[in-house]
């Protein structure tokens, strides 16, 4: 099943022959988890954590920075390494996965495994780095990470696994820095995660036919495109509302809120593109539009931040 693989890491359209083996293990592991698709999870860890830097000395802490990019990277390369391994017989079942590298055999499971378990000692050590509180809340970052590839055996809203699984990043940047729980960044990762939940419902919306015929769970395949690109449009209605939420409650100024205007004309067409009878323009309402508004907000956020006194 796709739902969520994009978020992790991304997912591939292509169908064809599978792919022969070629290049390193190292690349072709780094193929498997997308590993350049990391940067749709730092935007939003990154807002949290320069907030939370201006709010404490209004001075960027580079070292924290660094090693929020670090944990963040390597939480999310496991995820995606656990979700591929872990679906694997399903992506061999779907002509739309079928050309991954754990099914065509360019990456054995045990290298997949390898490579997931060193992408967790790097996020556990940055996490160590950064203070005791992140490191003992790590595991609550990982257990959805790790359930939620199975969610889509057992429930029809494995979508709200993910939802839950991504909130985690920007309230971790937050304790990365303060060392304590904030109500903002509460806000805000609830905002990521309903935000990433529901495009997960517009994105699960191409593998209907084959999540039916193959007993996978999820909410296109038990209520239908319609109902699933409704619930998307509500999820993001919300996840506007918790960003406009998170911008008043930390006292944003007009560049914040530029960038949250660009933000909402873009699920507007977003939502425009993608129809029940129509899902062409699906990987550009997923990728591009998505990929667009991580980045608009982060970049608007950034520079207001600037122009309110952060400094370097």
């Amino acid at each position: 099943m796709s739902s969520g693989e994009a978020v992790l890491g991304g997912g591939s359209t292509k169908t064809g022959p599978p792919r022969a083996k070629s290049g390193t293990p190292v690349r072709a592991f780094l193929r498997l988890v997308m590993i350049e698709h990391s940067v749709f999870a730092l935007p939003f860890a990154y807002i949290a954590a320069l907030t939370a830097m201006f709010r404490d000395d209004r001075g960027v802490h580079w070292g924290e920075l660094l090693l929020v990019t670090v944990a963040m990277v390597g939480l999310r390369t496991f995820a995606m390494a656990a979700n591929r391994i872990i679906d694997r017989e399903i992506d061999a079942r779907n002509p739309r996965t079928a050309n991954r590298e754990l099914v065509t055999g360019a990456v054995s499971v045990r290298s997949a495994w390898t490579g997931a378990l060193v992408a967790l000692a790097v996020f556990l050590g940055a996490a160590a780095l950064l203070n005791p509180l992140c490191l003992a809340l790590a595991p609550v970052a990982i257990v959805p990470m790790v359930v939620y590839p199975y969610g889509k055996r057992f429930t029809n809203f494995p979508h709200a696994i993910l939802g839950i699984a991504q909130a985690m990043g920007p309230v971790g940047a937050w304790l990365a820095v303060t060392g304590s729980w904030d109500w903002h960044a509460v806000v805000l990762g609830l905002a990521v995660g309903v935000w990433i939940g529901g495009f997960d419902l517009i994105f699960g919306s191409q593998d209907v036919a084959a999540d039916r015929a193959h007993g996978v769970k999820s909410v296109p395949a038990r209520f239908g495109i319609p109902a699933a690109l409704y619930g998307a449009r509500v999820c993001h209605v919300i996840t506007t509302g918790l960003l406009v939420w998170y911008g008043v409650a930390t006292h944003a100024g007009v560049l914040f809120w530029v960038g949250m205007a660009i933000v909402a004309g873009a699920f507007v067409y977003e939502h425009s593109i993608v129809k029940p009878h129509d899902l062409s323009r699906l990987n550009r309402a997923f990728f591009t539009v998505n990929g667009i508004i991580g980045i608009t907000l982060f970049v608007f956020a950034l520079a207001d931040l600037i122009v309110r006194g952060l400094g370097w």
